[in-house]
């Protein structure tokens, strides 16, 4: 019997301990190969591509449009990317499992030809220009590389033109070049190749905090805007944010006096009197909007677009 209970005990410890899965620190279970399936390892040499040039309209493309800024990321640090065009404009994403690198995404605005030639490219989030040239020994031709922070960097390729050089700082929304077919390897149609990395490392693409979807063509509509910079003014207590502009709206968060915000839009609503006088505009931040009454921005009039 008292063997029986010591092998009985000695189970109970090993299959206790045999847990096939990863606590994240959310409390979430990812299995490893959840957790590997992202890292897929591509280099410039092996970009040997014909980046569906010739993509044909589907009966079934779906159509998205993702929700304003403000939306939480679902990966961790990544940065929350936006479309690398301006905010509005509808372009369709193809991926498709033979592309190289695999987990990289070919843009396009129009339905033939060179539609997309000339159109401008935007940085998709604040960060610095690590790599501005024109590539003769891969198929990326001009290309451009901003390095985000935090290891995670975006990637534009097959550029007509590129505007910033090696060493600039970037804000998201800012023009960093036009969609073109450069390549020294590959004769193309215009359209933008478009990658994010981490580490070095190909990741699946996220605008607005959402997955793009793999494999296959989905339309989806740029929110991709500039902003200006904002300080919180209060005299102390934090801010209201609310889902929209005015005091009927729905709080929703807060941000602490002091505080640095990106204003993206402006609108009008319900008057406030506050630390810099009365105002009836309301400033659109990541999350929703504050009174301009107590956003110092170095000026009494609009400063971002009224929508």
């Amino acid at each position: 019997m008292k063997r029986f209970f010591l092998f009985s005990l000695f189970l109970l410890l090993v299959l206790g301990c045999s847990n096939p899965f990863i606590e994240n620190n959310n409390g979430s279970n990812t299995s490893q190969d959840q957790i590997n399936d992202s890292n897929i390892v591509d280099t410039l040499d092996q970009h040997d591509e014909n980046d569906s040039c010739g993509i044909t309209e589907e009966d079934s493309i779906a159509v998205a449009i993702y929700p304003k800024e403000g939306t939480v990321t679902r990966s961790g640090t990544r940065p929350l990317f936006q479309m690398p065009f301006p905010a509005g404009q509808r372009w369709k994403s193809s991926t498709y499992t033979s592309h190289s690198p695999l987990l990289a995404s070919d843009l396009n605005w129009g339905t033939s030809g060179e539609d997309d030639f000339g159109m401008t490219v935007v940085a998709s989030a604040d960060g610095t220009v690590a790599v501005s040239t024109y590539s003769t020994t891969t198929g990326y031709g001009n290309y451009i590389v901003i390095d985000h922070g935090g290891a995670w960097t975006t990637y534009y390729c097959h550029l007509n033109t590129r505007t910033v050089s090696a060493g600039a700082s970037v804000k998201r929304g800012q023009k960093i070049g036009t969609v073109g077919h450069s390549s020294a390897k590959y004769t193309i149609i215009s359209h933008l190749h478009y990658e994010q990395r981490l580490s070095g490392i190909l990741q699946k693409i996220y605008f607005d905090g959402s997955q793009i979807y793999y494999y296959g063509q989905v339309y989806y509509t740029s929110e991709n805007q500039s902003y200006v910079i904002g300080t919180v003014n209060t005299a102390g207590s934090p801010l209201s944010v609310r889902s929209g502009p005015g005091t009927s709206y729905s709080i929703v968060g807060s941000v602490a006096d002091g505080a640095k915000v990106k204003i993206y839009t402006q609108a009008y609503g319900t008057t406030i009197t506050g630390t810099y006088g009365t105002t009836k505009v309301w400033d659109h931040i990541d999350g929703g909007y504050v009174s301009d009454a107590y956003i110092y921005t170095g000026s009494d009039g609009l400063v971002a677009p009224l929508e």
